[in-house]
């Protein structure tokens, strides 16, 4: 039962692997202790029965158990709580839950997170709440509530509490406010929560409140049991940082970084700079000014990130670290001044100031949540003291650091508040994955401290060129000629917030080099309108094979009958719209007009692309190909210290034993870890596993440990060891099935917009000039084409320019796909990354997708694995074309050395790359 209600939570609330492994830790302790379920307990006894589960735990350091989470800032805290109020309601029938937080920042966020409706609802994908949600009771409304009657249903009730109001009310010498006399119910609220069964108390932060006089109160709740969650397991104290005494689950920083859920943090200078050469307040402008710098590259990443992948855009901002009161005001009125940056950020200011308390202080809550919200104009923070927990904002990626402190304490300080990632996690660009901070006068010693053995985590370098004219970056959404010869515009974009309209240039840029290929052919608003509507009747017909296998098949006069009449039918309610401001001296609208242009503009400027699908047929069989182990790690037996040291303290970290149990067999660790995921079967997998497992205990059999020694080493590491060879079964994994199938959903599909980072006020360059710098070609948008099918294109290298060139006078017509134009899916080891070719071109006889590759590359293992891919595709796009009439595609992966201009296009076709069918499977 609680097996299966664990893996249903995990599922349900998709916990990050860290999540899991504490869900999963606190049912081993359930398990192990069951007696935490009821009052009637002995807990020295249980205390006892952990401790030889849990090799951390030493102490619970309260009256009652108590079990410590520590997982890393981002990691997903609040998260982990809904998952243990769904397991414990769902497995155990456990319906009282009583939440502290430390703060009113904090206490506020747990209210919004536990009530549902809101964006980060933690029990959101668990089914049994949404019909029957958990009631919120919270230290302002607790009194209100009719607390007996929720009993008789069932009811889940969590209580949250700010520990900070009951420490104050405590302080003050007064009886804290839910003690006092309740009475409807004969007996305080206090009273009535410490004589419910099942009160299950849950901490947020909770190194922020150990041994004060409100924890003493709580301990008289009497729970059955508590459940800690911090990302610092220790008390501060004026000699050294106390370690919790309770964890049972450690994940630090430094795994958080590895496993990719946080950003990559980088200190950032500019090069040459030297601090001697200037005043104090000189150092302060010129970060202030870098930091603006980089929160500008950052805000046009952002943009075309989202544009590029169909995601919300986030709006990132910066935060400044001042000296004090009086320091943050200079420098608000510095970056609000025309001295900064021509005033571009006034109005887009905020202070925050430690020192206000009641309705300020909840005003300066509310304008700090609300940063992250595109549609919000902040976009530097200014702050006096470092934000402490509970501000999870996702958006924070420049750090300007203007208080005197060492290097730990700028690397400690500086990325806690910053690490969370805007989608959840990593996305493969460098820039939306990274948090800036900016310490030119501290970079080589915070550089030093970083690389120091004892360091959590490794900061990369980023050094700024001086600042020049080609500083500001732009994002370029550009659409197919299709869409501009239209006058049409790309209504899927993702919406632009205000905050980023000044980084937006759409197709400005293109200059004289796009005019002819974005004139619109139409001049009326109301052909304008009636376009659009042909345009969204013609993609209808993307998925009618039977009707329209090829674009050119639109042309038909019977498809054009078909298509006038339903364009007719969806204007019909906007006719008198159509004429409505119409110009009297404007010629009548003819749609029949309208809808052939349209469909010839639409079959000019495409080039058929099918959309394909291989699936299996049959029954289908998987499974692993044998193979030898690659490189294991060097594990040493009472090693149990997590590389490096946490962010806030020198504190290390120690592994506990995963079981404590000991195996049979060395093997028996790892394979039992190994049958954990999913994707593994034992009964079809049961050799290969033990024969895996058995070359790893082999290599560290050969290392000359003792039984004893090699018995802690797979202990302590086997899940380490499994997630490896679980990486390396991936590459060697095989699907067999009775045939394979396939499936042409789409004859054609429409060009997707494409989306790129720019110079602002550079012009594109012409496709035919020679450029000089060839290392800065990538930054460079080019136009003045005939052929291509878009007004501008942006080129990887030179060589991509001059294969160009003899696109354009070789072929039909060419262009550059976008991201997800194909949907070609390559294997690279346990990835499957989208392969985007180089160059699309059609010829007379033919289309080419073509990839231009360095010569030393092509024998690479992903060079490969892409031509294995996109060839294979070309060969079932070629046999769709046979069936319908249509070109044959081929595959060339040609080197780089190979393209002058004196060639023509078919002498390239020796550089083909075929795929074979094979017994009726894919190649």
């Amino acid at each position: 039962m609680s097996s299966r209600v664990q893996n249903h939570v995990t599922g349900r609330l998709s916990l990050r692997p860290p999540q899991a492994e504490s869900l999963a830790r606190l049912v081993r302790a359930l398990e192990a202790a069951p007696e935490m379920l009821g009052k009637d307990r002995d807990v020295a006894s249980i205390l006892a029965t952990l401790k030889a589960e849990f090799s951390t735990l030493e102490d619970f350091e309260r009256d009652f158990p108590s079990l410590c989470f520590a997982l890393a800032t981002g990691v997903g805290k609040t998260r982990l709580m809904g998952a243990f109020v769904a397991y414990l309601h769902l497995a155990h029938g456990i319906n009282n839950f009583f939440v502290l937080a430390p703060n009113l920042t904090i206490y506020n966020k747990l209210i919004a997170d536990f009530t549902p409706n809101t964006p980060k609802y933690v029990f959101k994908g668990i089914g049994e709440f949404a019909i029957n949600a958990p009631r919120v009771i919270t230290g302002d409304n607790y009194d209100q509530q009719n607390i007996i009657g929720g009993e008789l249903f069932d009811e889940v009730r969590i209580n949250i509490f700010n520990i900070s109001k009951i420490n104050s009310e405590v302080r003050g010498g007064k009886e804290p406010r839910i003690k006092r006399m309740r009475e409807v119910l004969g007996e305080s609220y206090f009273n009535h929560l410490a004589n419910l069964p099942d009160l299950v108390l849950l901490m947020d932060e909770s190194h922020r409140y150990r041994a004060q006089a409100g924890m003493r109160a709580i301990n008289e709740l009497n729970p059955l049991f508590g459940l800690e969650v911090t990302a610092t397991p220790f008390v501060e104290s004026a000699k050294a940082p106390i370690p919790f005494k309770n964890v049972v689950m450690d994940y630090p920083l430094a795994r958080a970084m590895e496993d990719g859920f946080v950003k990559e943090p980088a200190v950032v200078t500019q090069r040459n700079f030297k601090a001697s050469n200037h005043a104090a307040d000189e150092i302060e402008k010129i970060k202030l000014e870098d930091g603006v710098r980089l929160h500008e590259a950052t805000k046009v990443e952002l943009l075309t990130y989202a544009r590029e992948n169909g995601v919300k855009v986030v709006k990132p901002f910066i935060l400044v670290i001042a000296r004090d009161t009086t320091h943050a005001g200079q420098l608000k009125a510095l970056i609000e001044s025309s001295a900064f940056f021509e005033a571009r950020y006034q109005g887009k200011v905020i202070q925050v100031d430690s020192s206000r308390t009641g309705a300020e202080e909840e005003k300066m809550i509310e304008a700090l949540l609300n940063v992250e919200n595109p549609e919000e104009p902040t976009e530097i923070v200014i702050h006096v003291n470092m934000l402490k927990e509970g501000w999870d904002v996702t958006n924070l990626y420049t750090i300007v650091p203007l208080r005197a402190a060492n290097a730990r304490t700028l690397i400690e300080q500086s990325i806690g508040r910053g690490l969370r990632l805007p989608y959840g996690k990593r996305t493969g660009v460098a820039v939306v994955d990274r948090l800036n901070i900016v310490a030119h006068d501290k970079f080589q010693e915070i550089i030093d401290e970083a690389n120091r053995g004892d360091s959590p985590i490794r900061l990369k370098q980023v050094i700024l060129e001086a600042p020049s004219s080609e500083d500001k970056k732009v994002s370029v959404q550009v659409l197919p000629n299709l869409l501009t010869q239209l006058g049409l515009h790309n209504e899927h974009a993702p919406h632009v917030p205000p905050a980023l309209e000044t980084v937006d240039a759409g197709t400005a840029v293109g200059g004289e080099q796009v005019k002819a290929q974005t004139q619109p052919v139409f001049t009326t608003e109301a052909e304008f309108k009636a376009a659009y509507v042909v345009r969204e009747v013609l993609a209808t017909y993307e998925v009618k094979r039977d009707l329209a296998p090829t674009s050119a098949a639109l042309l038909k006069p019977e498809i054009q009958q078909e298509i006038l009449a339903e364009v007719e039918k969806r204007l019909k309610p906007q006719q008198g719209h159509l004429l409505q401001g119409a110009d009297d001296q404007a010629p009548a609208l003819d749609l029949s007009a309208v809808v052939a242009k349209t469909t010839e503009i639409l079959v000019q400027q495409t080039i058929d692309i099918p959309r394909i699908a291989v699936v299996p047929t049959g029954e289908v069989t998987t499974g692993f190909h044998p193979f030898r182990l690659g490189a294991l790690p060097s594990f040493q037996p009472g090693q149990r210290e997590i590389v490096g040291q946490t962010l806030r303290t020198s504190e290390q970290f120690t592994l506990s034993r995963e079981s404590g149990l000991r195996e049979n067999r060395f093997e028996d660790y790892i394979v039992k870890k190994l049958i954990d995921f999913d994707d593994i079967d034992y009964f079809t997998q049961a050799d290969l596993l033990y024969d895996l497992a058995g070359q790893a205990v082999e290599h560290y059999q050969q290392q000359n440990y003792s039984d004893s020694e090699l018995h802690e080493i797979f202990d302590t590491y086997g899940k380490e060891l499994a997630r490896l060879i679980r990486a390396q079964m991936m590459e060697h994994f095989w699907e067999k099935a009775a045939g394979y199938e396939v499936q042409v959903s789409r004859g054609f599909t429409e060009l997707k917009p494409c989306n790129y980072t720019a110079t602002e006020g550079q012009t594109a360059h012409n496709l035919r000039e020679t450029i000089a710098e060839t290392s800065r070609i990538k930054q460079m948008l080019f136009g003045g084409f005939t052929r291509c099918l878009y007004p501008l294109q942006k080129f990887d290298s030179d060589t991509e320019r001059r294969f160009a060139l003899l696109l354009e006078r070789d072929a039909l017509k060419w262009f550059k796909p976008a991201k997800g134009q194909f949907q070609i899916y390559y294997k690279l080891g346990s990835e499957q990354p989208e392969y985007i070719p180089d160059f699309v071109a059609e010829l007379d006889g033919m289309i080419l997708m073509v990839e231009t590759k360095a010569r030393v590359d092509l024998a690479s293992t992903e060079v490969q694995a892409k031509s294995a891919a996109a060839s294979r595709w070309c060969r079932h796009a070629s046999e769709h074309a046979a069936e319908v009439s249509g070109k044959p595609w081929r595959y060339l992966v040609v080197p780089h050395d190979e393209v002058t201009e004196d060639k023509r296009l078919s002498d390239y076709l020796r550089f083909e790359v075929q795929d074979i069918a094979e017994g009726g499977s894919p190649a």
